[in-house]
């Protein structure tokens, strides 16, 4: 059978993040993408300019359409911008049972940008951490949640894992690329308290747009396959990794352009195969 995730996101414009990012994530891991847009935004790697969500009776109108004709193996949650979206989205995924869900509680768009109403944070927490196998927050994110100034050290790190675990989420994830230092550290906490951490060189590069969406529709797409969690996160990790290296090598944009999706098919910029 094919494996299918579905992303419930909102549209990147420049196709760098959101929608567009997850979909080429799925397929760039021979899973079938399917999507819900809950908001279009007008964006580029410079920016974001507008944000327009869509009506909440058509997101759950969408996620019915899906849902009752897709057999969807993974969910990946990303951009919900708002507190009614947010309910609407925790409604249609119980509806619908959906399984290995995988929540990236989007607040800031690498340029900067506001991408969640902050009265939307407690919605997150309360709707949609009872209902993730997996929260992704970077390491702003995962203060943001808590009311928290970011974690600086592994130790803080892993206290705020705990933190976010306390409030219902069943295994968590902490991102470190906003981290420093040479290594990107990422934690995973399991429910039950394991911990394991999936470390990369830091790279450096501007080029990180949707560098977030990106990993957390691996992920998905892993899940969609069978994989067990922390290998999934793991193959995520050395996905995500790759694309970031490879970023440079798709000229796009004037800002922080895109990660490399498709590193391993497309030719070299010197015309060799990878």
């Amino acid at each position: 059978m094919t494996a299918i995730a579905l992303t419930i996101a909102g549209s990147d414009s420049s196709g760098g993040a959101g929608i567009q990012a997850d979909l080429k994530t799925f397929a760039a891991h021979q899973v079938y993408g399917a999507s819900v847009i809950v908001a279009l935004t007008a964006q580029n790697t410079k920016g974001v300019s507008a944000i327009h969500a869509v009506p909440r009776d058509f997101v759950a109108e969408q996620m019915d359409a899906v849902f009752e004709d897709l057999h969807v193996n993974a969910v990946k949650i990303g951009m919900l911008a708002t507190a009614e979206l947010i309910e609407t989205v925790a409604a249609g995924l119980k509806r619908h049972s959906a399984k290995n869900v995988v929540l990236d509680p989007v607040m800031i768009a690498a340029s900067g940008a506001r991408l969640l109403e902050a009265s939307a944070v407690e919605a997150v927490r309360k709707h949609l951490f009872p209902l993730a196998t997996l929260i992704t927050p970077n390491l702003p994110e995962a203060a943001a949640l808590l009311g928290s100034s970011m974690a600086a050290t592994e130790q803080a790190v892993d206290e705020q894992a705990d933190r976010l675990a306390a409030l219902g989420a069943a295994n968590v994830l902490v991102k470190g690329g906003h981290g420093s230092g040479d290594v990107s550290s990422d934690l995973l906490l399991l429910a039950g308290g394991a911990r394991q951490r999936f470390n990369a060189p830091r790279l450096a590069t501007r080029n990180t747009h949707g560098t977030g969406c990106t990993l957390s529709s691996a992920i998905a797409a892993n899940l969609a396959k069978g994989l067990p969690l922390p290998e999934a996160v793991g193959h995520a990790k050395t996905y995500i990794s790759a694309a970031i290296a490879a970023a440079d090598e798709v000229a796009v944009g004037h800002g922080h352009g895109p990660v490399h999706h498709f590193h391993h098919w497309w030719d070299r910029t010197d015309g060799s195969k990878p």
